[in-house]
Parts: structure tokens; sequence; C-alpha cells
């Protein structure tokens, strides 16, 4: 496809999701007439937070760290709190983006950078699963697998990849995907796992563990929403960061990934993330994520 054609189609699809950063009224633009005689305008849905989209424009600041990572409280089906370290200086930002497109199809390639230093935290609270469960648990019952945390330790690279198909020219993301190991790094995220008894008259948690992701993959599909994930290795908690446990760890989360199933997650938080990966697709200058219902004050 010339230059020209891509950008007449490209423009075009700018124009379709005007949506993602609204425009300004201008300067002595009348404003819209109201509805309905004395109706009161309804209250705008409350918003999560603006990520700039600069695609390696010049020296942008990026985002927050934890701004990037809002889609874990969205895609969240228990309450989640947000904690940073102390003189956190996390961000993300954009450095490049490459697109291709055709009659039927498009793919785009999108890498971020994470920079600073400090850890951010997303930390789920069980308290009400335990409560639904807390018979079985009393009479000798576990919660297994339970994901405890999401964290992000440091710096990185993160690739993100979008697919999708065309449809007279009017493009739908069907896959988005993250690879937090971009570049051949290490990926700096890592989810805590642990089990859930109760033991000597409390709840308490039992083989902790801790996983390293390389990559969160969600789809536009029907039925319940899931998230598919990948893991570069799995250790435990207390294992020590040496040749033989990161060794061992990477063999176990090599096993993993031949088992490991997508998980539920929330629908609002999947269909976000599509419409984050449309946003990527078309080059728009910044995404709002929506408001993470099962974000905990404070967080």
């Amino acid at each position: 496809m010339d230059q020209h054609k891509q950008a007449t189609i490209m423009l075009g699809l700018l124009l379709l999701v005007g949506c993602f950063t609204p425009l300004p009224r201008l300067a002595g633009a009348p404003s819209l007439p109201p509805t309905g005689k004395g109706e009161a305008n309804p209250a705008p849905e409350p918003l999560g937070p603006t990520l700039r989209l600069d695609y390696g424009r010049g020296e942008s600041p990026g985002d927050p760290i934890a701004e990037f990572m809002y889609f874990v409280p969205l895609i969240s089906l228990e309450p989640v709190s947000i904690v940073k370290s102390p003189g956190n200086t996390q961000r993300a930002r954009m450095v490049s983006a490459r697109r291709s497109f055709t009659a039927r199809s498009f793919l785009v390639a999108c890498e971020f950078e994470f920079v600073g230093e400090g850890n951010q935290q997303n930390v789920f609270d069980h308290t009400e699963k335990v409560r639904r469960h807390e018979r079985e648990l009393k009479d000798g019952g576990t919660l297994e697998h339970q994901l405890g945390a999401i964290n992000v330790e440091g710096a990185g690279s993160v690739r993100i990849e979008v697919a999708g198909t065309m449809t007279n020219r009017v493009p739908t993301v069907t896959e988005v995907r993250l690879r937090f190991n971009g570049r051949g790094q290490t990926s700096p995220v890592t989810i805590d796992l642990h089990d859930i008894r109760y033991f000597d008259g409390s709840f308490r948690l039992h083989n902790e563990s801790v996983a390293r992701v390389n990559t969160l993959i969600f789809r536009r599909k029907s039925g319940p929403s899931k998230m598919g994930i990948t893991v570069a290795s799995v250790k435990r908690k207390d294992a020590s960061d040496n040749f033989l446990h990161n060794l061992l760890g990477g063999l176990k989360g090599t096993a993993v990934n031949l088992f490991i199933q997508p998980i539920t997650v929330e629908r609002a938080g999947n269909d976000a993330m599509l419409n984050f990966g449309l946003a990527l697709a078309l080059e728009a200058p910044a995404f709002t994520f929506p408001r993470a219902k099962n974000l905990k004050a404070g967080g």
C-alpha cells in the first residue's frame, strides 16, 4: 500500500475513533442546548488515568507505572490496593511503534520502557472469598493457587502487540499481547501465589511462590472473558537468588506453561485492553482507562 493511500485510511480511522481523546470546545463556540427544558445533565461517568501515547516522538516523561498498570484492578474479580515504594520514580513511556495494515488485517507493535527506581504492587484482597469458603476451610479444605499480588520491580522493556481484522476499512482488535520480556530483557513483572488454609484458629498462607511473568494476552471472544498468561520461572518465595534456584525455577516455569489455563477476568477490563489496543493501532495521542470499580479507596 503506498504511503499516500495509507495516510488517507489512517486519517479516516482516526476520525472514527475521536472518542479516545475528546476535542476541546473552541473559544467562542456556542454550547449545545440542554436535552430538555429544566432537565439536568446526567453526571459523567468517573474515569481512570490517561496515558500519553507519544510514539517515540521527542523526549516524553511518560506516565507513572501505576497508571500504566491500571488494567490490573480493571481485570480483577476481587478488591485491589495499589502500593508503591517510598520515593518511587518508576515511569512507563513509549519509544517506538510500527504498524502494518492490509485490506483484511492489521498488526501493531509498540515498544515501551519502564524507567526509574522502586517497586509497585497491586495487592488482592481475599477477605470476601475466604468468607464465602469459611466452612469448607474450617473443615480442612484449601483455596489453592490464589493470586496475592502483581509486582513491578525496577526498570524493563515491554512490547505491546495488537492484532486485528479490517472490514470495510474499519478495524476490530482481536488480540492484545503484553510482552514484559521485550528486547530479550528479564521481565520486571512477578506475581505472588499462595494457598489459603485454616490452621490453629486462623486463616494462613501456605506454599507461597513467585512467578515471573513474560506475557499477558487479552482476546475478543464470546463467553466469559479470560486472560492468557505465560511465565519465565516459578520459585518458592523463600528461595535464594542463585544459579541453582534460578535454573530450577526456569525449568518449572517451562513446565507450567504447558498446562496453565487462561484465567477469568472482568469483562470491563478485557474490553478496556482491547480498546487500548485500538488506540495504539490508530495512533491516538492518548488513552483514558475507565474507572476500576474494584480499586479500593485510597488505592
